[in-house]
């Protein structure tokens, strides 16, 4: 509360969760949002072919058109907003405008395809947005030492990364809480603001 008696508003705050084609980032927007997420999921089409790698995700019917979105209340001070990213690069036209004024960023791996992952590592590097790296663990994939994964994601020691469920609102919960805690120790101006 406000020394006038008003109610003081909740400071919002934007998170995107990124990856490539098929890493789980509508599912864990959905796992997570505390509100039906928005979603723009649409079936495959025959105009993917050969645009969109199936390789390691063939049975996907489904691709994120625009984004994903989903909201999580943390107190009466702070709310986040979950922005799901599209994965194929002929939506990446749309990663500046979902971007601007986030926060920080999870970064969803898939080890069947961990390549998929490099463009969003590239992008919130270049622009010095906080992220971390939340390791899918799709049911019958190979499973790998985290640092096995960060020396082939050729990212420092400082990024933190986990393995997680997607699917899982717990899992998806402590990706997110990685994400804050890591934000609030490299800036300690975003702490005001939470």
């Amino acid at each position: 509360m406000v020394s006038d008696g008003s109610e003081e508003m909740p400071s919002a705050v934007k998170i995107l969760i990124a990856g490539g084609f098929g890493a789980g980032k509508t599912t864990m927007v959905g796992a997570v949002s505390e509100i039906a997420p928005l979603s723009t999921e649409e079936l495959l089409t025959e105009a993917g072919i050969g645009v969109d790698d199936l390789v390691g995700i063939e049975n996907k019917r489904t691709t994120t058109v625009a984004l994903d979105f989903g909201r999580i209340t943390l107190n009466d001070q702070a709310i986040l907003y979950l922005f799901g990213t599209p994965g194929q690069g002929r939506f990446w036209f749309m990663w500046d405008e979902l971007a601007y004024g986030a926060l920080g960023a999870v970064v969803l791996a898939d080890t069947r395809r961990l390549d998929t992952c490099f463009p969003s590592i590239d992008f919130f590097e270049k622009r010095d947005v906080p992220f971390v790296i939340a390791v899918n663990c799709f049911d019958g994939a190979a499973r790998y030492e985290l640092s096995e994964v960060r020396e082939a994601l050729d990212i420092g020691p400082d990024v933190p990364i986990a393995m997680c469920d997607a699917r899982d609102r717990e899992s998806a919960k402590e990706v997110l809480v990685t994400l804050v805690e890591y934000v609030l120790r490299r800036q300690p101006l975003a702490r005001a603001t939470m």
